[in-house]
């Protein structure tokens, strides 16, 4: 019979290392901010081809000297094309720019030029932060019905609040890491990024679901073994599954970051980072979790106790 690991005896270890990682994630979050793209600040996304294709530094040093602006400029040499992000540009400012292009590249060819409005980016924003809070609050509903005839030795509303503690967890980490990037490659937090940590909240609640339903089930039959040896069967039961499932999804993304179109590789960097950080959440810190508010509930009951007993 294969030996189970004991996860739960060695909670504090992931639970530090768990620390030190959100830590060091919001710490990069405060001194670093994020930059926020187009979609959410107003301004310019031009898509254009220059062919033969010059460096990414060169068409960014031609907007900075010839127009004076500040341009983020990305090449995808999949599709052989520039993706430009500049502040907002009236239709005579934008004639302007495109003739000065075309003098100095003969081969230019605008393929597509998008302006947002500061109110409208402002419209976007408020609805990525209400998309974010409406699914924090769906998913906690939904795990406390869930989970709503598990009543011992944890009640069911705390399954969800253990959830909301892992999804903090999960996005934390992709977060502080868009921060850093920021700050190291100007990387811009846009639309992309907002589905990106959606994502990472939906397959972190589904891998932390997993887990807390065999404890659900293992609670139900096993009337031996205490709280602490059934959450420890039940994650050992659901590791190789999570493992699998995540292994799976790890290497497509890997395969889209290598191959994939250039402008969504951060997109899938930081789908990659939720991955491995909520698959490792919910098997090593979501269930020993559970164990520590037990305990803790456990231990205010006592001091009840013998609080009223003194009276």
């Amino acid at each position: 019979m294969k030996k189970n690991l004991n996860i739960i005896g060695h909670r504090n270890i992931f639970f530090i290392l768990s620390g030190l990682l959100v830590g060091a994630s919001i710490i990069l979050i405060i001194v670093f901010g994020f930059h926020y793209g187009v979609e959410f600040t107003g301004g310019v996304l031009w898509q254009f081809k220059i062919n033969p294709a010059p460096s990414a530094s060169d068409v960014q040093s031609f907007f900075k000297n010839n127009f004076n602006l500040d341009a983020v400029v990305n090449y995808d040499s999949a599709n052989e094309d520039f993706l430009v992000r500049l502040p907002v540009l009236s239709e005579t400012d934008h004639n302007l720019y495109l003739s000065k292009l075309k003098e100095a590249y003969p081969s230019f060819e605008e393929q597509s030029f998008e302006s947002i409005g500061p109110s409208v980016s402002q419209q976007l924003k408020s609805n990525a932060i209400l998309a974010i809070l409406f699914v924090l609050i769906g998913i906690s509903l939904y795990v406390a019905f869930a989970f709503r005839k598990v009543s011992k030795p944890v009640s069911s509303f705390k399954y969800g609040i253990i959830t909301l503690l892992t999804l903090f967890h999960d996005v934390s980490v992709p977060a502080g890491f868009l921060a850093l990037m920021g700050a190291l490659r100007n990387i811009e937090i846009d639309s992309n990024s907002i589905v990106a940590l959606l994502v990472v909240m939906g397959f972190s609640v589904h891998d932390t679901i997993v887990v807390f339903d065999r404890i659900r089930e293992n609670l139900l039959i096993d009337h031996k073994n205490d709280f602490s040896t059934i959450i420890n069967n039940s994650v050992n039961q659901t590791m190789a599954r999570s493992i699998n499932t995540s292994l799976a999804l790890v290497l497509v993304l890997l395969s889209l970051f290598f191959f994939g179109p250039a402008n969504l590789q951060y997109f899938d960097l930081t789908l990659l980072i939720g991955v491995v950080v909520g698959t490792y959440s919910s098997i090593f810190i979501a269930s020993p979790l559970l164990l520590v508010w037990q305990k803790f509930s456990d231990r205010q009951r006592e001091r009840k106790l013998k609080a009223a007993r003194g009276k």
